[in-house]
């Protein structure tokens, strides 16, 4: 997620701790989506589909601290 940023992500990840929380649980969503999809975990498409919605909602606020942060190193 976000490669383009990786710099950008690995100091956030090390230096604020709700950004690696946050970044984190989005990485076990999408492992456990997968799953889900190739039938490793029994889900039902109605659950699989809240994972997804939370893992957008993750990805939407990794995303926000990774700008503003990008915003702040421009400025």
């Amino acid at each position: 997620m976000f490669h383009e940023y990786r710099e950008e992500v690995s100091y956030l990840k090390q230096n604020d701790a709700h950004f690696d929380k946050i970044f984190e649980e989005h990485n076990e969503l999408d492992q456990k989506i997968k799953n889900a999809e190739q039938g490793i975990i029994p889900l039902s498409i109605q659950e699989i589909d809240v994972l997804k919605k939370e893992k957008l909602r993750l990805k939407d606020e990794v995303w926000e601290i990774l700008n503003r942060y990008i915003q702040e190193k421009k400025a």
